[in-house]
């Protein structure tokens, strides 16, 4: 059974002039790991205070329904996500690996950067920008 996974690019809403570019469409089939790649320009300068977390996160859409958020701060597993996802970040190049499981997993993953505020952690007086 051929499974299809979409890239597609997502803009941030919180930084203006940022650029978030992701790698081409890619299929997978169950029981393999595909990696999605993600390059944010500039590099995301906004992380959470007191910690090296960066404000970056993938979402996952399946066409007619709301994108669910599946990681934050590059490498947070959102809650009820499966450990099948992770992400990590290295300067403004960003990975997001899944162990593809079946037929839930099709549809499009989006690569998302924010700055000064989060949808994850809404309060403004929680981050630093540099």
């Amino acid at each position: 059974l051929l499974f299809i996974l979409f890239c597609f690019l997502s803009l941030s809403s919180g930084s203006v002039g940022q650029i978030l570019t992701q790698s081409e469409d890619q299929t997978g089939n169950p029981d393999q790991t595909v990696t999605i790649h993600c390059n944010h320009t500039p590099a995301v300068n906004c992380r959470k205070k007191d910690t090296s977390l960066y404000c970056m996160s993938w979402y996952h859409q399946i066409p007619g329904e709301a994108p669910k958020l599946l990681t934050y701060y590059t490498s947070q597993i959102a809650s009820g996500v499966s450990s099948r996802f992770s992400g990590s970040e290295s300067g403004n190049h960003m990975d997001f690996t899944l162990a593809i499981s079946g037929l839930e997993d099709e549809g499009d993953y989006y690569c998302s950067g924010c700055c000064s505020s989060c949808t994850v952690h809404p309060s403004a007086a929680d981050w630093d920008s540099d």
